[in-house]
């Protein structure tokens, strides 16, 4: 019960009882007090209903939605899992068997079918346990099953009635009619006329015909015992008599019943699932952040419609959809096999981000392959080593401390010990053996040497390298200061390494990512305005070392280790970035930065013990799906293909391509159409 009806329901059950007494000393007179006390009866429960406010909201119910940054429904936060449909998108045939079946005199009450309920009573007291509920009073009790309850008793009954007579009030039966039928339950999670239609005739409910629309009306009565699906013969005996009262009531001919009744069932089931939209990991995100914004604000995302419009553009975001789901296909396929009999499959997992360097605005955001099997978010939640991907912070600070992307070291074995001296040794090796030949570290970086890494390392200091991480982005996780931290050791989530890379893009000054930009009412009209979080006073590093840094990560590009960008993806425009790939293949890392957009992306196992062959390098797992969001977004214009960097750059030239990638000898026609291709990127530079 309510706290604040509790004194006068009190009061109330006082004044019953002194009533009571009376009438045992007075039953003449008690009898003519019968219809003064039912009445009473009656205006005791009316504040126990729902009041026409709340009925009023119930009308308006609407979902809230997410959009993406050009009005695209990302997503939206309902109760369950249903579609509204109006009333004039429902088959005739569904409101005529309703009503026959449920209530043939619903044009002609207010809510109460006295004469139903009358005859419901009498054949109550006879053992014929019978209900005489109006479509009315069903959706109250649909609407409000904890205002009104379920239990057998008088009680819930006239608490029902009222309803439904405030109801009345409210609605127009064209109304009652459509609310009733989009709120019905009919099993496998399929709430509506709609979502029941699509379950179990695969069809729209504007689609259904008399024998379909008979046999959904006929569940109502018990939506298990008259499942179609696992009780056929009692739902097609209950679609019967549900036919023979529309015949009944004029709306089918004797020769159609006849025809209709000797029909099978015909189902076309299928569970519907719930959409989960482009980008479920962010909707799963802003959710918990918008409960906490409309309670403080005194809104309820379930039902007040709200517009949430993130700064998420639809178009990139399907392209990155696109780009995990084929690249992990593929990997996925490599993976599989390297599995020897009774080894159990492990499955690859992945995390995709782009956001705009400029203002931290997130443009997609890929959280893992597959929500349906992986919720949690390769994006924000897995710390992984970012390998090489890291080496850019140890460059940084370099260039911070005077040092010149020109200022050379030889590439030689490398042993350091740990600070203090007795602790281990540290020996960092490369793919190749030492060339024992001067190097500079602008070749250091773009050809990702790790002697040349820790030598510069050990110039700097592990301090000066954490702190410009942290400065650039890396604010999240906890980052150790040894030597190794120079190759990535210290794991980190995608999201920071990403936002790091955005403040070495934006010259060096730091921006939070952002999600939201604004949040509306379901009319259109702002609520709250949400916008690029205000820069720190203080860069994370000077502009001239963060353009420094971005030029000598054009190598990494142009010759480097990530030239699969140029001459695979066709990409001649601004970029800069790196690859990372940590010790025996467990993570794959790429990170691709321009003026306009910086993505990055992480392969692996969810167990790190697990690792990949050497399809797991950065440069053949992480980067295609970089490198393909990257073309679409400069082919389809969505950045500016002419954006530069604030430092001037050489055009590159064509890097080789390898050789598994050129043309076969034994294949004059490949060669033929290679030469023709290089002419062309000729003439065109």
């Amino acid at each position: 019960m309510r706290p604040a009806l509790r004194p006068a329901f009190a009061f109330v059950a006082q004044k019953c009882r002194l009533v009571i007494a009376a009438a045992r000393r007075h039953p003449v007179r008690a009898t003519l007090l019968l219809p003064a006390l039912g009445l009473l009866y009656v205006l005791v429960l009316i504040p126990f209903t729902p009041s026409i406010g709340d009925l009023r909201k119930a009308k308006s119910e609407l979902p809230s939605m997410l959009l993406a940054v050009d009005g695209t429904v990302l997503a939206e936060y309902k109760r369950i899992n249903r579609d509204w449909v109006p009333l004039d998108k429902i088959a005739p045939s569904v409101v005529n068997a309703l009503i026959a079946t449920e209530d043939h005199r619903f044009y002609e009450h207010h809510g109460i079918d006295f004469r139903r309920t009358a005859g419901a009573a009498l054949n109550t007291l006879r053992g014929d346990l019978q209900g005489g509920s109006t479509i009315t009073q069903q959706l109250a009790r649909n609407l409000y099953p904890d205002d009104i309850g379920r239990a057998t008793s008088i009680t819930r009954k006239v608490k029902e009635a009222i309803t439904a007579v405030k109801i009345e009030a409210v609605y127009s039966k064209r109304e009652i009619l459509e609310t009733y039928l989009n709120t019905v339950p009919f099993l496998y999670n399929a709430f509506g006329i709609e979502m029941a239609a699509r379950t179990y005739f695969d069809k729209s409910a504007k689609d259904l015909d008399e024998l379909e629309s008979a046999t959904l009306i006929g569940m109502l009565k018990g939506t298990s015992y008259y499942n179609p699906v696992l009780n056929p013969e009692r739902a097609r005996e209950r679609r019967n008599l549900v036919l023979a009262q529309m015949a009944k009531d004029g709306m089918l001919s004797a020769a159609r019943l006849d025809l209709l009744a000797r029909r099978p069932l015909k189902l076309d089931f299928e569970r519907q699932v719930v959409q989960l939209g482009p980008a479920p990991h962010v909707a799963q995100r802003l959710r918990k952040w918008l409960i906490e914004w409309a309670d403080d604000k005194g809104y309820d995302i379930q039902t007040d419609g709200l517009r949430v419009v993130t700064t998420l553009d639809a178009r990139l975001q399907k392209a990155a959809n696109q780009a995990v789901a084929r690249q992990m296909a593929q990997l996925q396929t490599l993976a599989d096999a390297r599995v020897k009999a009774g080894q159990q499959r492990a499955v690859l997992q992945a995390g995709f981000l782009a956001l705009d360097p400029r203002d931290g605005a997130v443009r997609a955001w890929v959280g893992s392959r597959d929500f349906s099997t992986e919720q949690f978010d390769h994006v924000s939640q897995a710390r992984r080593q970012p390998g090489s991907t890291f080496k850019p912070f140890v460059y940084g600070a370099a260039f911070m401390q005077g040092f010149s992307p020109n200022d050379t070291f030889i590439d030689e074995s490398v042993a350091i010990r740990a600070q203090g001296g007795g602790g281990e040794v540290w020996t960092p090796s490369d793919a190749t053996p030492p060339t024992g030949l001067p190097t500079t570290l602008h070749d250091g970086l773009a050809y990702s040497k790790n002697t040349i890494t820790a030598q510069l390392m050990q110039q700097v200091g592990p301090a000066r390298v954490a702190q410009l991480a942290q400065a650039l982005g890396v604010r999240q996780s906890k980052l150790d200061l040894v030597p190794s931290l120079a190759l990535g050791t210290s794991p980190v989530t995608l999201i920071e390494m990403v936002t790091a890379y955005g403040s070495i893009a934006n010259g060096g000054s730091y921006i939070a990512p952002v999600l939201v930009l604004r949040v509306e009412d379901r009319n259109g009209q702002l609520l709250e305005q949400f916008g690029p979080v205000a820069r720190e006073a203080q860069p994370a590093m000077p502009r001239k070392d963060a353009l420094t840094l971005v030029n000598v990560m054009r190598g990494v590009i142009d010759e480097g280790t990530g030239t699969a960008i140029r001459w695979r993806y066709g990409i001649r425009a601004d970029v800069a970035g790196k690859t990372g790939t940590t010790q025996d293949n467990t993570d794959g890392w790429f990170i691709l930065m321009n003026p306009q957009l910086v993505a990055g992306a992480r392969v692996g196992f969810n167990d790190n013990s697990v690792t990949m062959g050497n399809w797991g390098q950065g440069a053949r797992s992480a980067l295609p799906m970089v490198g393909e969001v990257f073309q679409q977004a400069l082919r389809g214009r969505w950045i500016d293909q002419k954006a530069e960097f604030d430092i001037p750059r050489q055009r590159p030239k064509p890097p080789p391509v390898p050789e598994s990638e050129q043309p076969s000898r034994n294949n004059p026609l490949g060669a033929i159409v290679n030469d023709v291709f290089e002419r062309i990127l000729r003439q065109l530079r």
